[in-house]
């Protein structure tokens, strides 16, 4: 029964690595793109600045809710219309002609793509055991690094073929072909027509230590000290990795001279290492719940080897070697996402499933935030100084600082039930 039961997991896994590989390729377009569209259409790198800021902001602004409508509503209905948004802002790029029309297709791209995370956790906290989830979750998260890879050599294909425009009209019509897929396969384990209820009982061994059907009211969450910590955890750290997927383009190009075509191989080295980092992260903890470690202990230590792994990036702006420039940022975004992997998890570990939805979105909401201050602060101080020493240096440290917050404010890694 459990291989049955594995079947479809992981089809829905399947499925839920490949929206958030959509999800990437389409935010990404724009970074790729910038050295390209700021010389046509006259950027400065306060304009960009302030286009990535309204992203952000809407990103930002769509987690409170999307979480909670998701929560509400099922991730059925929730995933088809945040991907429908997402997918026709995506294209709206391709018709915007000033930094103002950009930042308003960049806007509703946000509001969109907010969706995101909050459904595939809640996705995964559904389908999965509590053992197997920070793996689960590394591995649709893998997407986001999969949708970095591949989004340089779709835009770049596409660009030198067509022109930039059409980069984000076919890179939008992705998302419609995976809502068709979605509608046809997705349905929750309650309602899933090919499982039975031994398999059925495997998917949903872990219980929550409430009523399942109990509705979590969003405003309980501010009850707990866990849920400040995971929301000042990522807010100081978010941020890093939207630095690297908005800005490592324009620093190659800047710092080594790295022109559109010669970004391609770079960027697939940087963002396929950082796969195998959240899926590595990812099961290290699941490896260490499976031996009999506790929870608590196993996803504190994968978080801080995730952390001590990023600290060689404050190196980056000294060295003269783009290869190991890039090797350097690769093994960075790799501690980035190992740490988001477990990161995530901590959500269903401590918050019951029908808050899982509202509690990513809000953690997600601090992410967002600290992403939209720090776009226009890395603007800001690349404007002013023309160097990018404070902001590796800053980069490289804040994981270490988040270990230190989750090893302070949340002593034992537990579900609130049990509180």
């Amino acid at each position: 029964m459990k291989d049955k039961a594995g079947t479809v997991r992981y089809s829905i896994l399947l499925l839920l690595f490949f929206a958030t590989t959509i999800n990437y390729i389409d935010r990404q377009v724009i970074g790729i793109l910038k050295p390209y569209i700021a010389s046509d259409l006259g950027w400065s790198e306060f304009d960009y600045g302030l286009i990535v800021t309204a992203f952000q902001v809407a990103y930002a602004t769509g987690l409170l809710v999307t979480g909670v409508i998701i929560d509400k509503f099922g991730t059925r209905i929730g995933y088809t219309i945040a991907i429908a948004v997402w997918s026709l802002a995506g294209m709206l790029h391709a018709a915007a002609r000033s930094a103002l029309s950009f930042a308003a297709a960049r806007f509703f791209l946000g509001l969109g793509e907010s969706a995101n995370f909050p459904a595939a956790i809640k996705t995964v906290a559904e389908w999965f055991p509590r053992r197997e989830r920070a793996h689960a979750t590394g591995w649709f998260n893998s997407g986001s690094t999969i949708g970095a890879i591949a989004a340089p050599l779709i835009v770049t294909g596409i660009t030198i073929a067509m022109g930039w425009q059409w980069a984000f009209i076919i890179t939008g019509l992705l998302g419609i072909i995976w809502i068709i897929c979605w509608l046809l396969f997705y349905y929750s384990p309650a309602n899933h027509p090919g499982l039975t209820e031994a398999e059925r009982d495997y998917i949903l061994q872990d219980t929550d230590g409430i009523n399942s059907n109990e509705n979590v009211k969003w405003t309980d969450l501010f009850r707990y000290k866990q849920t400040y910590a995971l929301c000042a955890t990522r807010f100081i750290s978010d941020w890093v990795w939207w630095f690297f997927l908005f800005w490592t383009p324009d620093f190659l190009h800047k710092m080594h001279g790295v022109d559109i075509k010669e970004a391609v191989l770079p960027l697939i080295i940087i963002y396929g290492v950082a796969s195998f980092g959240g899926i590595g992260g990812g099961w290290i903890s699941s490896f260490l719940i499976g031996r009999g470690r506790a929870v608590d202990y196993s996803r504190k230590l994968a978080i801080l080897i995730s952390a001590i792994v990023v600290l060689p990036i404050m190196f980056v702006p000294q060295i003269k070697s783009l290869w190991l420039t890039v090797a350097l940022i690769a093994i960075g975004c790799a501690g980035h996402c190992g740490w988001a992997a477990n990161m995530f998890t901590l959500i269903s570990d401590i918050y019951p499933k029908k808050a899982v939805g509202s509690m990513t979105g809000l953690a997600g909401f601090a992410a967002a935030t600290g992403g939209a201050l720090s776009a226009s602060f890395v603007g800001y101080i690349l404007d002013a100084t023309g160097s990018y020493f404070l902001i590796f240096a800053l980069a490289s440290s804040v994981y270490i600082m988040n270990w230190l917050i989750i090893k302070l404010f949340i002593p034992e890694i537990r579900s609130i039930s049990e509180l």
